[in-house]
């Protein structure tokens, strides 16, 4: 077999052409980067923020996790869903900078999220609450008590304030999810505060 000669090799070899056009496959990349990030990076600060205490380490967490994604754009745009994916590394990198520092979300501990759980369950019980707050360390056990999806779900939906559409799109879950997993949250925080609760308009 002949060896290639200095034409076949220029003509296997990656022309100009080629180069423009992976270049026009990278900057369509960087441009729905870009446009995922300018989204949901309000949102994800908010989040942060309520969950490690201040803006400067919200920022350290929120611009990790967006280095992270930006890394794997290509393997994010393959899920089934980005938002879904994009915020599990969110909540990998809230997760990790707390464990570095033996620390637990702070939202428990504020006042925001007390009046979110007490909006949850539709009831005027504020004295109540202070008084299991008092004897039991209810509110610090809450993220414990509820499984992971359910905890962001109140925390969006009931501290931060988005509605049920736009949890539903940031989370990456359909929005009959986000209805039943709150119903799911409701039902077990009442039951663990031994309290009734009053149906939504989703419950009749």
């Amino acid at each position: 077999m002949a060896a290639p000669t200095h034409k076949t090799r220029a003509a296997n070899a990656p022309g100009p052409r080629d180069d423009t056009d992976e270049d026009a496959r990278q900057g369509r990349l960087g441009l729905t980067f870009d446009a995922f990030h300018d989204y949901h990076r309000e949102l994800w600060m908010r989040y942060a923020h309520s969950q490690v205490g201040g803006r400067p380490a919200a920022e350290t967490v929120v611009d990790n996790a967006c280095a992270h994604l930006k890394r794997d754009w290509k393997h994010a745009l393959a899920q089934e869903s980005v938002s879904r994916y994009a915020w599990s590394l969110l909540k990998e990198e809230t997760h990790r900078w707390l464990d570095e520092r033996g620390l637990q979300p702070l939202l428990v501990d504020t006042a925001a999220f007390h009046a979110a759980v007490a909006k949850l369950l539709r009831h005027d019980t504020r004295d109540r609450f202070t008084v299991l707050e008092g004897e039991l360390g209810l509110y610090g056990a809450i993220a414990d008590l509820l499984p992971e999806r359910q905890y962001d779900i109140i925390v969006l939906r009931f501290v931060l304030g988005e509605d049920e559409e736009n949890v539903a799109e940031y989370l990456g879950i359909e929005l009959a999810t986000v209805r039943s997993q709150a119903q799911h949250a409701r039902r077990r925080l009442a039951r663990e505060l031994d309290m009734a609760i009053e149906p939504t308009e989703t419950e009749g």
